[in-house]
């Protein structure tokens, strides 16, 4: 361990990452740099820096990256309409590459010898943390201690924590019974009553969502306006794209839309139930195909469908920095060229109904899908020939 002089530890200020830091402190006898990012979790990030000065930390990292994250990961993302196992609108797995970029970006900066990170063996963030970092550094060092301490739970790191004298929201009943991330695309939930799939969570758990009971009696209607893919305006208004998600947040948390409660096949071999607010990615998501509906190719589609399956597992596994993902985000990004327009939308009581498309890029022909007298560009009975043609195989096996 003592080659190991200087780490970077992925720092919220929280129970775990807090007796982290001790830890690195004491058994590996390290200087620590904390990596604190700000990428709309809702919660203030500089009280992280008082915890770590408290515990002699001198190099202290705290970043607003919600653009970046926005922009540079969620937006090129969601070009691809991703839903792992047709529900998971993967809100952590994107922002743990951003996140490993960062620290292996602190690594040079500092002179650091390896990353730190507070994920369980037993889940998918230690395998995207550290792919991502692998991927952009090969012989960095990665130091995961719920791989290598010997405490069980986090009841094991609270009586730690009160022995080394470690600041911990356990102290002023803060915590929260179930385990969560949070960032500005979604919120999740693990843990206590979730471990029981038969058991439904409580109400008082979601915090980004009204209930469908207690949502708007008043629906909305939206507008949003695409440019190659992306969103870029709400109302006729243009937005950054952080604050775009944001206000799409509100919007969808206020008229109960964006809660899923699944069970999953993790990476790692385990099944696990969680439970996601992904308000304002739902209405993207439902708008984004609305707009490609109009704007692209059927095979073209089609295409892209059954690749963004694979593209959308590669982003849950961890594989973001890999070069079959980039490669994918090269066809994705190529087929939203004319992916372009305004969609509109009604949101109520959990439900998000498209109203309306238009596109200047448009290849729907209202001639051609009329049930009226058309202008004699489609004959009926070339549907015969089309038919039987395709009927060979079907009436000679």
């Amino acid at each position: 361990m003592s080659e190991i002089k200087k780490v970077v530890l992925a720092y919220s200020g929280g129970l775990d990452t807090s007796v982290i830091a001790r830890w690195l402190q004491q058994v590996y006898q390290c200087e620590v740099v904390t990596f604190t990012a700000d990428i709309g979790q809702g919660e203030e990030v500089e009280p992280a820096r008082k915890k770590a000065e408290a515990m002699g930390i001198k190099e202290i990292y705290i970043e607003d990256l919600k653009e970046e994250f926005v922009r540079d990961f969620v937006f090129p993302m969601f070009r691809s309409n991703p839903l792992y196992e047709g529900e998971y609108l993967l809100g952590t797995s994107i922002a743990r590459p951003l996140l490993a970029k960062r620290m292996v970006e602190i690594v040079k900066e500092t002179g650091a010898d390896a990353i730190a990170h507070g994920a369980t063996g037993k889940g998918n963030d230690q395998v995207r943390f550290e792919l991502g970092a692998y991927a952009l550094n090969p012989d960095i060092k990665v130091i995961a201690p719920w791989r290598e301490w010997e405490f069980n739970s986090r009841k094991d790191l609270v009586r730690y924590a009160r022995l080394h004298k470690i600041a911990i929201d356990f102290d002023s009943g803060k915590k929260s019974p179930y385990s969560m991330d949070a960032n500005i695309l979604h919120t999740s939930y693990e843990g206590g009553i979730l471990e029981d799939p038969w058991k439904a969570p409580e109400d008082s758990m979601w915090l980004r969502t009204k209930s469908i009971e207690k949502s708007s009696n008043k629906p909305a209607i939206i507008e949003l306006e695409f440019k190659n893919g992306d969103i870029i305006k709400l109302n006729k208004k243009i937005m950054s794209p952080a604050k775009l998600l944001s206000k799409l947040n509100d919007l969808a948390g206020k008229h109960g839309i964006g809660r899923v409660d699944i069970v999953e096949n993790r990476y790692v071999g385990i099944k696990s139930r969680g439970c996601y607010e992904t308000p304002g990615g739902t209405i993207y998501h439902k708008a984004h195909r609305a707009i490609e509906s109009i704007t692209m190719d059927r095979e073209l589609l089609h295409l892209k469908e059954d690749l963004c399956n694979k593209y959308t597992r590669l982003i849950y596994n961890g594989y973001w920095f890999s070069p079959e993902r980039e490669s994918l985000q090269l066809l994705i990004d190529n087929s939203q060229k004319r992916v372009s327009g305004v969609v509109k939308v009604k949101l109520f009581k959990g439900n998000i109904v498209t109203l309306g498309r238009k596109s200047p890029y448009s290849i729907y022909n209202e001639d051609l899908s009329t049930f009226e007298k058309d202008s004699g560009e489609y004959n009926q009975r070339d549907a015969e020939g089309f038919i039987k043609v395709n009927s060979l195989r079907l009436r000679n096996q």
